[in-house]
């Protein structure tokens, strides 16, 4: 093995031991390091990103189900909504966003904002009269699963299942992180396991770099697996409003760091 596997392993390991906690898989933050370091060609690094949630959701998700949070209808409702729109995300990535222009602006606009509104939110909630401090609720069913399918899109487009995407949306509508965090990476590993599939057919039918870069997902994934069983050990000990900010941090900053890069490259 060289050097790319064995740093991938660890990436990974790392990774999803701070990001499991907050339902994030950690592939998002896997993009810069397949981008930046280990030069993974666009659109290659999103099937490769898709190859990492596959093999590593299931150590948080083990985890999660054992720990009985993995019960309630909002995983079931996450994955009807965002398996369709996974691979419409994965058409769209080879045949409409091929280039890392567009895909790193995308991430950027759609992340940043969301971060900082989470954060925003966690640091100085809405303030309730007795009347209105109700428990908050989910979205309705089919609003939920309107979401999903949007989410799905953009999910498919770069690499993250779609899941981690709704995770900072639902918690920053006041769902506790405790049902939050199962049913997103719940939704972007079943997301994941369709979207890669979509990209292997894709990739018998469009040019150029399409496949996943297999050695470094793997190797990647393994690390996540380990690494996302220990962080989701670690969410039941820490508190509701640190889980929050973990959330709300992790998005706005992927969110900036591909601001910059799109700045960077006028």
């Amino acid at each position: 093995m060289d050097w790319t596997v064995w740093t991938g392993l660890v990436a990974g390991l790392l990774i999803a031991v701070v990001t499991a906690p907050a339902g994030v898989s950690g592939a998002v933050f896997l993009l810069p390091v397949h981008l930046s370091v280990f030069g993974v060609p666009n659109p290659a690094v999103t099937p490769t990103n898709l190859l990492y949630n596959v093999v590593a959701g299931p150590g948080a998700l083990w985890r999660y189900r054992r720990s009985g949070m993995l019960r309630g209808p909002l995983a079931r409702r996450l994955i009807a909504g965002t398996l369709p729109g996974v691979v419409l995300g994965a058409a769209i990535r080879v045949y409409a966003l091929p280039g890392p222009g567009v895909f790193q602006l995308l991430v950027a606009v759609l992340l940043l904002p969301l971060g900082l509104w989470l954060c925003a939110r966690t640091l100085a909630p809405a303030r309730r009269t007795p009347a209105a401090a109700v428990p908050p609720t989910e979205p309705r069913p089919a609003v939920l699963t309107a979401l999903a399918v949007a989410v799905g899109v953009f999910g498919g487009i770069y690499g993250i299942g779609g899941g981690s995407l709704l995770g900072p949306i639902l918690a920053a509508r006041g769902l506790p992180m405790s049902r939050v965090a199962p049913a997103a990476l719940a939704a972007t590993f079943a997301t994941s396991l369709v979207g890669a599939a979509a990209f292997m057919v894709l990739s018998l039918t469009g040019s150029g770099d399409v496949a996943p870069d297999w050695w470094l997902g793997l190797a990647c994934g393994l690390g996540g697996l380990v690494g996302g069983y220990l962080g989701a050990r670690l969410q039941p000990r820490m508190p509701e409003r640190a889980l929050r900010l973990l959330l709300g941090v992790l998005a706005a900053a992927i969110g900036a760091f591909y601001a910059a890069r799109t700045i960077g490259s006028f």
